[in-house]
């Protein structure tokens, strides 16, 4: 074989190597699997829920969006996840509130701006004929509530912004690096990376829960992919002016948030001083999935009180 053959092979080889590599398949595991650490009462309280709360689809602006609608009552409210989430990481809730209010919560679709993500909240608002709410949003669903009272501040009759943060400039800086290689890793990396991440870092300060250790995973063994965290990744570093609401607030802080530094969890409370703060003690960033009695309970005070 000739020099120039020789090296033709060898530039294919790497070629199919590289491309076996990046295009590598993301593993999937069953439910009994990756929940099989977690307490039997609230294993079978999320699949009896997921059997009979089947999600609804809208497509808005060609992306199609799934969502819940439960419960009953005069007021509805609107729960919106973070950046790793989705409609049912809210059913703790649901099942909790459901006899008093009416509630949406929605898992969104790759998409990469909060322009988009507010079209799309709107228009099931609209399809469930919901005039005004009171919206729940926690990280990124907490910026988003922020962004929806810029553009809808009259569908909303008070809002909670659950470990979240204002629109600020610290996230884009502090996570830059992580940002360029979101984009670069290929799928199958990506998820192991935010899979790694829960276990490192959520998982322990949660308070060591198998439950948020077992659904966010659950979330990287085939519920999501690189295009909705690359897409939900450039809504929390996207910029905006933020609300001067006049509906009431609740604030819901964690004193050890990984996710949330304690300057952007101050910067939240100085953009709405009038706020009501309450903070979890210990509880990491996911209180509503292991400590959801508690933060069910401040968000049924708040709901009261406000009536």
């Amino acid at each position: 074989m000739s020099k120039r053959a020789f090296r033709g092979w060898l530039a294919g080889g790497l070629i199919l190597l590289l491309g076996g590599f990046y295009f590598w398949p993301a593993p999937t595991k069953p439910f009994e699997e990756i929940y099989e650490k977690v307490p039997e009462a609230e294993r079978l309280s999320l699949q009896q829920f997921r059997t009979t709360h089947i999600p609804k689809r809208l497509v808005v602006e060609g992306l199609e969006w799934e969502y819940i609608a439960a419960g009953q009552g005069s007021e509805t409210l609107l729960f919106l996840h973070g950046m790793t989430g989705a409609a049912d990481i809210w059913w703790k809730q649901i099942e909790a509130l459901r006899s008093e209010y009416r509630i949406i919560t929605v898992s969104y679709p790759p998409a990469s701006d909060l322009e988009t993500l507010a079209t799309g909240v709107r228009a099931i608002l609209d399809k469930e004929q919901v005039a005004r709410c009171t919206v729940i949003g926690t990280s990124l669903g907490g910026y988003l509530a922020q962004y929806l009272l810029t553009r809808f501040p009259e569908r909303f009759a008070r809002v909670v912004l659950s470990n979240t943060f204002p629109p600020n400039d610290e996230i884009a800086s502090r996570t830059r690096f992580q940002g360029i290689l979101l984009r670069l890793a290929p799928n199958w990396l990506v998820l192991k990376i935010f899979r790694d991440n829960f276990r490192n870092t959520i998982y322990p300060t949660s308070g060591q829960d198998a439950l948020t250790l077992a659904f966010l995973s659950e979330l990287t063994y085939g519920r999501l992919s690189k295009a909705h965290l690359v897409g939900r990744y450039r809504c929390v570093i996207q910029s905006f002016e933020p609300p001067h609401p006049s509906v009431p607030i609740l604030i819901l802080e964690s004193d050890n948030d990984p996710l949330v530094s304690v300057s952007l969890r101050q910067q939240l409370k100085r953009t709405y001083p009038t706020a009501t703060v309450y903070t979890f003690h210990d509880a990491g960033h996911f209180p509503y999935l292991n400590r959801a009695p508690e933060y069910t309970e401040q968000i049924r005070r708040f709901l009261v009180a406000q009536k």
